[in-house]
């Protein structure tokens, strides 16, 4: 019989596991969004134009992508604590070699390709991993907790990192960044991490009021009838359009303010606002799809991803130097709601024993969104020489969102094939 005093004791070292992991999202992700400084320092020093540089991060998205269901799989098998101080190695030994940059193809390899694995392995999906095994029924709430350790790390490294290239230059900031992570992730993980007793044997729902009941014995969900499902296909329509508009606007708007006569400084300060907004976004989104439901959280977090881009576009025209806050304010708040609530919606329509491999694998759909988004941000603006058409894109895929997840419905039953 569990006693109270195991139950406490289960929820410390949960709770443990949750604040561990919020610190390594803000240096493993954090990293992730520091390359919008980086775009600016390569542009001024190669000479590149902006589709062959924001290229390599379309490269390190869809290498994270493609990697992902490997990872899921693997974080299923041995467990996410084991992947994360993998990973943990792999991203500093990208970063490394990404300071060694002298052609477009050392940038490609180093950061979208080795780095690409090591954050794959040390950061999002086994954070949801490991979280959601000590705290099952409060999916949204635990994962909007730790995510908002994304936020902490664009609101610190981002303009760190625009520090040290100011002050030492991009290769020892990547050179730093590959210390501050190395230096984090080996020992906290070793140390303070633990995963979670299985708690897949009977589908372990998220436990809100659109969790689905507990599988009933010979039903659950598994790779190949989930892709089978159009529920899948639309949440994967999601994934991809949500992260489209965030990862169009997060990577390029720091060009986009220097252009318009914002310091590259300032401009990455404003990255920084981004962040610090984000931590509010997903810790309130977070709770708010627990209680209220998935649709009307993530449909109100988009409504401020809309604003965000009206004011964006009203910086090309106006002089006032609060628009660029006011614009981070928004797409902070925004965009903080994709972390927390899409994994949640997929836990809800297809938790059990295979979820960490169905939910690695409808991922890939998010990293092909921010890989489009971050190229054709860059394209439109070659072709055009503005980012107005891309803006315009962004809108229309933010409108179409939060639709999707409307029609996929995570808080209606989605019953598990029953296996003969």
């Amino acid at each position: 019989m569990t006693t109270h005093r195991e139950l406490t004791d289960d929820q410390r070292r949960g709770w443990t596991v949750v604040g561990t992991t919020f610190i390594t999202l803000a240096l493993v992700v954090g990293t992730w969004y520091c390359y919008s400084v980086f775009l600016v320092a390569f542009l001024r020093e190669f000479g590149w134009s902006r589709s062959l540089v924001a290229g390599a991060f379309s490269v390190f998205v869809l290498v994270h992508g493609s990697c992902s269901p490997v990872i899921g799989w693997l974080a299923g098998r041995i467990g996410p604590r084991l992947v994360i101080l993998a990973g943990g190695c792999v991203l500093s030994l990208g970063l490394l070699l990404a300071a060694e940059t002298r052609a477009w193809w050392h940038l490609y390899l180093a950061f979208g390709g080795i780095a690409a694995v090591g954050i794959t392995m040390a950061g999002w999906i086994p954070a949801v991993l490991l979280v959601r095994g000590w705290f099952p029924t409060r999916l949204g709430t635990v994962v909007g907790i730790a995510s908002s350790g994304i936020g902490l790390g664009i609101f610190a490294v981002v303009p760190l990192t625009q520090f040290l290239i100011d002050r030492v230059g991009w290769r020892w900031a990547f050179r730093v960044l590959a210390v501050l992570i190395v230096g984090w992730v080996i020992p906290a993980t070793a140390g303070l991490v633990q995963d979670a007793p299985s708690l897949e044997a009977s589908g372990s729902p998220s436990g809100s009021r659109t969790s689905r009941p507990r599988l009933e014995r010979g039903t659950y969900w598994t790779l190949a009838t989930a892709i089978r499902d159009w529920h899948f296909w639309g949440l994967a329509g999601v994934y991809f359009t949500g992260n489209f508009v965030t990862q169009l606007l997060l990577v390029h708007q720091v060009a986009y303010l220097v252009d318009h006569g914002v310091s590259p400084l300032a401009a990455a300060a404003v990255g920084g606002v981004v962040g610090l907004a984000s931590i509010p976004g997903k810790m309130g989104w977070g709770a708010f799809s627990d209680r209220s439901g998935r649709e009307l959280a993530y449909s109100l977090s988009f409504a401020c991803v809309v604003a965000s881009i009206g004011v964006l576009a009203l910086v090309g025209t106006a002089s006032s130097s609060w628009l660029p806050y006011l614009y981070a304010v928004l797409i902070g708040l925004g965009y903080g709601g994709i972390a927390p609530i899409t994994p949640a919606a997929a836990s809800d329509l297809f938790g059990g024993p295979a979820f960490s491999t169905i939910f690695a694998t409808v991922y890939t759909a998010l990293t092909l969104g921010a890989a489009s988004g971050a190229w054709a941000g860059g394209e439109i603006f070659d072709r055009t020489g503005s980012y107005a058409l891309a803006f315009w894109v962004a809108l229309g895929m933010s409108l179409l969102s939060p639709v999707l997840l409307w029609i996929v419905a995570p808080r209606r039953a989605n019953p598990p094939p029953t296996r003969h």
